[in-house]
């Protein structure tokens, strides 16, 4: 994308630019007047939800200490080092192994298993053009919109099994109605996505990409994880809270308000409308 075309991007009013990237995905309009499915929602939510709070909850980096205030510091990933500019990354004071990413782009991502065979010029360069990302003028995601972006280096985390497991938990108004888990990243096949109802039952349903043919086992402190998400999602209408359960010990991941931008279907497209169902807001949610 040129600069020319992305700065003519920007001169789209978030409404329009909106409804225009609905209707390239799903070829109808989404109804912003009384929004029924859940990426109707989302999309209602980007326009009117600005709670200030949500620029801190996207934040990779400032989410830290917010959710060690809510939840406890034992919950959370170390933080090695911080970096403003990718130019300034002193590979040399990290370990062998760590996770470099930017604060506000899910792109930026540099994970290390062996720091001597690590590209340290590609690191750079892929960090420094995940900097340069901006998730409200991508998708309208107006939490985004005034992170300061930086680079984060964190400690390296694995299971057993040399997996990294993560669990997604969908928060409506404070609740945890199901959750979802992706698997198979690196598959031949590609990413698995499987949701799961309160009772870890698969739900009859797939949103963007397949669910997994493996049976993924429910996580001994799944209930924990939920009443942390639950914690962490108080008065917020909806959010996706994430969490790592690594050797029995939960960690916080991440907290996302528009899961795929809200521009992923459903199969069978009923469920579009089904979830949506969970989202209840008022007018009193506009903080725009």
């Amino acid at each position: 994308m040129t600069s020319r075309f992305r700065t003519l991007l920007r001169l789209i009013p978030d409404r329009v630019y909106i409804q225009m990237q609905y209707f390239h995905h799903f070829h109808r309009f989404a109804n912003f007047k009384n929004p029924q499915t859940f990426n109707e929602k989302l999309q209602w939510l980007k326009l009117h939800d600005h709670n200030p709070l949500y620029t801190t909850l996207v934040d990779k980096y400032a989410v830290k200490k917010w959710v060690a205030d809510k939840i406890g510091e034992q919950y959370i990933i170390p933080t090695l080092a911080v970096w403003k500019k990718a130019e300034d990354i002193d590979f040399d004071v990290l370990p062998e192994q760590f996770v470099l990413k930017v604060n506000h782009d899910s792109g930026g991502l540099v994970i290390c298993k062996d720091k001597s065979k690590l590209d340290r010029q590609a690191a750079v360069d892929k960090l420094s053009r995940a900097l340069k990302n901006n998730g409200y003028w991508y998708g309208r995601e107006w939490p985004y919109k005034n992170v300061k972006p930086c680079i984060i280096a964190e400690k390296y985390m694995e299971d057993d099994n040399h997996q990294l497991n993560d669990y997604k938990f969908m928060v409506f108004n404070g609740k945890v109605k199901c959750s979802f888990t992706c698997t198979e990243r690196f598959s031949k096949d590609g990413l698995k996505v499987t949701f799961y109802d309160a009772n870890w039952d698969i739900m009859p349903f797939e949103r963007h990409y397949p669910r997994s043919k493996t049976p993924i086992t429910k996580p001994l402190n799944y209930d924990e994880m939920v009443e942390l998400a639950e914690k962490l999602s108080k008065d917020i209408p909806f959010v996706r809270v994430d969490f790592y359960s690594i050797k029995g010990k939960i960690y916080f991941g991440e907290m996302t308000f528009y899961p795929g931008s809200g521009l992923e279907e459903f199969t069978p497209q009923e469920w579009d409308k089904n979830i949506g169902n969970l989202l209840t807001f008022s007018q009193e949610n506009k903080h725009a």
